[in-house]
């Protein structure tokens, strides 16, 4: 401001030099000032910016965006702030957990300037406010947890750190959005003690899948066996039936067959010359039995009388009647 009015008065005097006027100096020096009045009372905000107006020190008003009229020498542009979203990386910090486990931290917040007024008057730096308000709280909310469980939890720990810093961000005029943890790093030591709890977890995963397709298979030859036996026991037993029922149909055929020889038998003896040739043929059979006799060992049989050969014939002919005589009882 000042330094335009000092270009307004070597203007002035540079105009007095050469036109030696004392008018044409007073012209140029109330142009010079009514042009600097106007630049410096003329204020076009950005877009998404807030700028604050301060009024002889004292707070006058938040200039929006666009064309705005201020009084010169009087207002002044005190604070400019973003209405964007702004990203702040909050360093990495070492916090101690419920069970007594170091664990390092670093997370990032996003945050917006909901009121320019507290932005400018809440906090002498509002942005170191929220950094070390935000360390503070992730110490707060991991000491509440064990190691394992802050693994799991992080969208937790994310929602109670936005918690904590928006509802003291509203006496600074700020908004946070959201908190989000980058990474979690615990000692070396625990983190070699976790690959070999997850390496043994993995090997007892394999060791009862191994197991339970071990009994898998056992239980499906066992059930193979069982099938086997089951469809072997069904055709011995299809088998023995059909043994059972030939053995039985060849009995019948021979049963059958010799009842019809002794029927013809029977009727051929009823002819004429039939008893004839019975008689013949007894006296054959007769023969050839003493003969095997003599044929089974050294000593050769031989009947004390050889008439005893026609009464054996004679008893085998009345046999031989007494049957045909019954056959044609039962015709």
């Amino acid at each position: 401001m000042f330094w335009k009015l000092l270009v307004a008065v070597i203007l002035s005097i540079a105009a007095a030099f050469l036109t030696q006027s004392v008018g044409v100096t007073v012209a140029t020096f109330l142009i010079a000032v009514i042009v600097v009045l106007i630049i410096e009372g003329i204020r076009v905000v950005p877009q998404q910016q807030a700028w604050v107006i301060e009024r002889l020190g004292k707070f006058h008003e938040v200039l929006p965006p666009g064309l705005n009229v201020i009084v010169p020498f009087i207002d002044r542009v005190a604070y400019r702030h973003s209405l964007k979203e702004v990203p702040l990386d909050i360093p990495e910090q070492v916090c101690i957990t419920k069970d007594n486990t170091q664990l390092a931290v670093d997370g990032i917040i996003y945050y917006q300037v909901a009121d320019a007024k507290l932005a400018s008057y809440g906090s002498s730096d509002y942005v170191l406010a929220i950094s070390q308000l935000a360390q503070t709280a992730l110490r707060s909310e991991v000491g509440k947890m064990e190691l394992d469980k802050t693994f799991e939890s992080r969208s937790e720990i994310n929602h109670m750190v936005v918690s904590v810093l928006d509802e003291a961000g509203r006496t600074w005029g700020i908004k946070v959005l959201r908190y989000e943890i980058k990474s979690l790093t615990p000692p070396e030591a625990i983190l070699r003690s976790m690959q070999a709890q997850i390496t043994a977890e993995r090997e007892k995963r394999a060791l009862i899948a191994k197991s339970e397709g071990q009994r898998q298979q056992e239980i499906n030859i066992a059930d193979g066996a069982k099938q086997a036996k089951v469809l072997q026991s069904e055709g011995d037993k299809t088998a023995a039936i059909n043994k059972a029922q030939g053995e039985a149909l060849a009995l019948t055929t021979v049963a059958e067959a010799t009842a019809n020889a002794v029927r013809q038998v029977a009727a051929a003896i009823g002819e004429e010359g039939g008893m004839l040739a019975a008689n013949l043929k007894v006296a054959e059979k007769y023969v050839d039995a003493f003969g095997n006799l003599a044929k089974t060992g050294n000593t050769l049989i031989v009947p004390a009388n050889l008439t005893d050969v026609s009464t054996f014939v004679s008893t085998a002919m009345t046999v031989l009647d007494r049957t045909k005589a019954s056959l044609d009882a039962s015709k």
